[in-house]
């Protein structure tokens, strides 16, 4: 995703709302005429105190770390994950300065998250959906002329949220008759994820998995796991998938091989 598509998607409500109330006590708190306003029952100037710059340094530390582990590699993954703890943050400094303020806040938190969803993603895709193991397998064993990347997934997962675009992405630019993608959310089909190994805990970090399917069996899968079982650390951007999977070279096999219809002739008698 691009710098200048980044900021297209900026520009809707989600985003700049959700900055703002990022920002809000900072905002509240450094303007003088509205730290005046809001804070003139109180003796003291506007500028943060200790407890308030501690608060923040800790939010800035905690922001950092949960963006690297959600695989946030784009701005608006950044700023998608950070979005909740950032207000989490800000409720805390508004209740700090005046519980009446913080209570205001926490139903503008609920209001905003009602009325102004994140956006989804609605370009195209050629996903197949399943649900099941069994039925995967069933769909694997059909035709193993049939190349399958598969994404195991949940959907309260912020790595598979952000994720899931990419995959969609991805489906709509390499789809081909022999080449196939497929999701299985094991949050929901938890036998999916004992099938193929994945753990599918709150705390898991092999979500989302990708595995690649070639001859009814399993030959590739991000995040993979080294010689010591330790498993590696893969950031899912589209440029890593193509290439940790070879897409393009798949792609190309699939499109110089293609599956043959077989053709019935018909007879004709007189």
């Amino acid at each position: 995703m691009g710098f200048k598509k980044d900021l297209r998607i900026l520009v809707k409500p989600y985003y700049w709302v959700n900055i703002l109330l990022s920002f809000s006590y900072l905002i509240g708190k450094r303007m003088p005429f509205v730290c005046n306003y809001l804070f003139k029952h109180k003796e003291e100037t506007c500028e943060l105190d200790g407890r308030e710059v501690e608060i923040l340094f800790f939010l800035v530390i905690v922001v950092m770390i949960r963006s690297r582990k959600t695989g946030s590699v784009t701005m608006i993954n950044y700023l998608t994950s950070s979005f909740i703890y950032t207000k989490v943050a800000n409720l805390i400094l508004w209740a700090y300065g005046d519980f009446r303020y913080g209570i205001v806040f926490l139903l503008i938190f609920v209001i905003v998250g009602l009325v102004c969803p994140e956006p989804t993603y609605k370009g195209p895709e050629h996903v197949t959906y399943f649900r099941s193991a069994q039925t995967f397998e069933e769909e694997l064993n059909k035709d193993k002329r049939i190349v399958w990347i598969v994404c195991f997934y949940t959907v309260w997962n912020p790595s598979c949220v952000n994720f899931a675009p990419v995959f969609s992405e991805l489906s709509a630019e390499y789809h081909l008759d022999n080449l196939r993608f497929g999701k299985i959310d094991v949050g929901r089909f938890p036998d999916a994820a004992a099938k193929f190994h994945i753990s599918d805990s709150s705390f898991s970090r092999q979500l989302p998995s990708v595995i690649l399917f070639k001859n009814g069996k399993e030959v590739d899968r991000r995040p993979t796991v080294d010689s010591k079982g330790k498993l590696q650390k893969f950031f899912f951007s589209k440029d890593n998938i193509r290439a940790a999977l070879g897409m393009n070279d798949l792609y190309k096999n699939c499109v110089e091989n293609p599956i043959k219809q077989s053709k019935v002739v018909e007879k004709k008698t007189n």
